[in-house]
């Protein structure tokens, strides 16, 4: 199905188009370019004009460009606008005022992506459903994701993320969802922000992109849930949590690899399925059924829809992995990202496995601003932690954590994941249970490959 024609997308860019052409995608990155996709030339760690020629000979549709490349010949199919990043953003609020969709918007300090991708995998259970890839959340990401979304669309799902103030509100009203969903709030970005008030209100402002009579929902169990309320006062607002008016958590029970969840909605008691240990999880996903009720999905249907839910890699997949010598672990990945909140989430699921012993491989969060060093040295004294073996520390802030330790408890430290891969054998025994979790730049995932690798050699075995 055509996205967009050479006109349209002159139309609304105000550009001028070369050639009579139409695309079928848009893309940024020539790595996972498709044939017939629109090859956006934006400026990140590189100009992507010096790209545009690669991307045509890859079978690019078309580029939009501010310049004609060094390369490319004067009538290759472009769209020539005065800014590429403005060019994007038009694109995607044209695509989202000539669709029909019924959008969401999600955003939160901990716990986003994994909701979004629950509220995907609802709706693609009651029709045609587009949403973000990966964490495409920032001032690209959601215009890229509006950008993209087929005409048919019937639902859309859109993540937004900040790490400045200021940077919600825009994005918000780029998507004009019609329901918002606000995860949690916490000490997520403080280097930015004076205080997780501060956040809140960061976190509150994706209401200011509501549709008329869109609905705000609203976690009521986090500390500044009435900074939520006060700036949804314009919407209807929708609690949900352990202290809700409208979704009341009542029950949560976990197992190895699922959470059974027990809910209060509307007087009648509903109970639902998670496919991850984590009862944060549960959290998240009475959320996202609330937000698919405001969708106008049957709340039966929408628990049946989030049963087909499974965590993504990085985020809190589970996995049994053979040794070489024989054996086998099991491995926690939640290497993605960190932060305090995520982190005592991942520790207390770690607590609550069953093997011969905990193991914890926790990388440096960032972005805490002028505590960071004692909210890292805080670890050691979350409930969790008196229930975990040994914890093996990576980069230069997750040393505070390594002094403070126990001595019982206390593994090896390291300043990068690779030189702590290098020993993951003299570490690892059979029976073991592997947490692997911090920030994104920590690359906590040479960690997981490095677990994986372990077993290699066995499964290459004739």
């Amino acid at each position: 199905m055509t996205l967009w024609t050479a006109q349209e997308a002159a139309e609304v860019t105000g550009g001028k188009a070369t050639g009579d052409w139409s695309v079928n995608g848009v893309s940024i990155d020539t790595r996972t370019l498709q044939p017939g996709d629109l090859f956006v030339a934006l400026k990140a760690a590189r100009d992507g004009h010096d790209f545009v020629a690669q991307a045509l000979q890859k079978g690019a549709g078309a580029a939009l460009v501010s310049r004609v490349p060094e390369g490319v010949a004067q009538d290759a199919p472009l769209l020539i606008v005065d800014d590429v990043q403005a060019g994007l953003e038009a694109l995607g609020k044209a695509a989202r005022a000539r669709s029909g969709a019924k959008v969401v918007g999600v955003t939160g300090s901990v716990g986003k992506t994994s909701t979004k991708e629950m509220l995907a995998t609802i709706l693609e259970t009651q029709g045609k459903t587009h949403a973000s890839v990966a964490s495409y959340n920032n001032h690209w990401g959601v215009p890229l994701t509006l950008a993209r979304m087929p005409r048919d669309t019937e639902f859309a799902v859109i993540e937004i993320g900040m790490n400045h103030p200021g940077e919600i509100a825009p994005l918000a009203r780029q998507a004009r969802p019609h329901v918002a969903l606000v995860t949690t709030v916490a000490a997520v970005h403080l280097e930015a922000f004076e205080s997780v008030a501060g956040i809140a209100h960061e976190k509150a402002a994706i209401f200011e992109g509501l549709t008329e009579g869109g609905a705000a929902i609203v976690n009521a169990d986090i500390d500044h849930a009435d900074i939520l309320r006060d700036c949804a006062a314009d919407a209807k607002t929708v609690e949900f949590g352990r202290n809700a008016a409208d979704y009341v958590l009542t029950d949560v029970s976990q197992s190895a690899n699922a959470v059974r969840a027990q809910a209060q909605v509307a007087g009648r008691t509903v109970a639902f399925d998670v496919q991850s240990a984590g009862t944060h999880f549960a959290m998240n996903a009475l959320g996202a059924l609330a937000a698919c009720v405001e969708m106008g999905v049957d709340l039966d249907q929408a628990i049946a829809g989030l049963a087909h839910w499974s965590p993504v890699t990085g985020r809190g997949v589970r996995e049994s992995l053979p040794l070489a010598g024989g054996g086998q672990i099991e491995l926690l990945d939640d290497s993605y990202n960190a932060n305090p909140t995520s982190m005592e989430a991942a520790l207390d699921v770690l607590a609550a496995s069953h093997g011969a012993r905990r193991i914890a491989f926790l990388g440096d969060m960032k972005e805490l601003g002028a505590q960071e060093h004692a909210m890292h040295a805080a670890m050691a004294d979350v409930p969790a932690m008196a229930r975990v073996d040994q914890v093996h520390c990576i980069g230069p802030l997750m040393q505070a954590l390594h002094r403070t330790l126990p001595d019982a408890k206390r593994g090896l430290w390291f300043e990068t994941s690779d030189e702590m891969a290098a020993h993951l054998p003299e570490m690892i025994r059979d029976g073991d249970v592997v947490l692997a979790k911090g920030s994104l730049s920590m690359a906590l995932a040479r960690i997981v490959d490095g677990l994986r690798k372990m077993g290699h050699e066995r499964a290459l075995e004739p």
